[in-house]
């Protein structure tokens, strides 16, 4: 039974994130839209699939999970031996512990974005008016918190080596949806960081390269 991956359409979103990766792992699925402006998330019967009332899930003959960062590092451990390596070897320690590092930094570092997007562009979809001097706080933090990603990029290509992994891609959804609200602080500014952000957003298996919103499980299909 194939794959089922439920989320939005936004190829930015984290369930973009998620079809990003079972394209890197070539795994087969099928995407099930889930209308979240029409209330689909609202209903008693996906609240059995995910109780937060959130998107993505994914079924895998069965077995549901939600979370994007739990379903991508499911994804990843089932099929190991499949597709692009996007987790550190089970058996090297420190590799492991660098790359659990890297995705705590991710968690508890980069969070100053989802502020950001948050005040201009979900404001807006609310009918509330963004406060600019809110927006350009969390923009500053942000940078400042990029100044020592650059610091660690200048000195190896990814966040825990030369091998891409999910602490990189982890931060594809926010650092792209800076685009929508008009910050360039990931792309231009910082010239490790813009290298290395070009590099993982310009991945084949990304669906928000993508400049037109379109099914992300149409676009998957050609890719694997």
């Amino acid at each position: 039974m194939v794959l089922k991956l439920h989320g939005t359409a936004n190829q930015c979103s984290p369930s973009g994130l998620v079809a990003m990766v079972l394209n890197e792992k070539k795994v087969p699925f099928e995407f099930v839209p889930v209308n979240m402006r029409g209330g689909e998330y609202k209903t008693p019967e996906y609240r059995t699939r995910n109780p937060f009332y959130q998107a993505p899930y994914i079924d895998d003959d069965g077995f549901i999970l939600y979370e994007s960062r739990a379903i991508c590092r499911y994804i990843s451990t089932k099929y190991r031996e499949q597709g692009t390596p996007l987790l550190p070897p089970a058996e090297d320690i420190e590799a492991i512990a660098l790359f659990e590092q890297a995705v705590s930094v991710e968690a508890a570092t980069f969070t100053s974005v989802i502020g950001a997007i948050d005040e201009m562009f979900y404001k807006t979809l609310r009918g509330l008016t963004p406060d600019q001097a809110i927006y350009n706080e969390h923009i500053a933090t942000l940078s400042t918190r990029l100044d020592v990603y650059d610091e660690i990029l200048v000195k190896q290509r990814y966040l825990t080596g030369d091998e891409i992994t999910l602490a990189d891609l982890f931060h594809l959804p926010g650092g792209w949806s800076l685009r929508r609200v008009g910050s360039d602080i990931m792309t231009t500014q910082k010239p490790n960081v813009a290298r290395w952000f070009n590099d993982i957003s310009s991945r084949k298996s990304w669906p928000g390269r993508i400049s037109k919103p379109g099914d992300i499980g149409k676009e998957q299909a050609s890719r694997l």
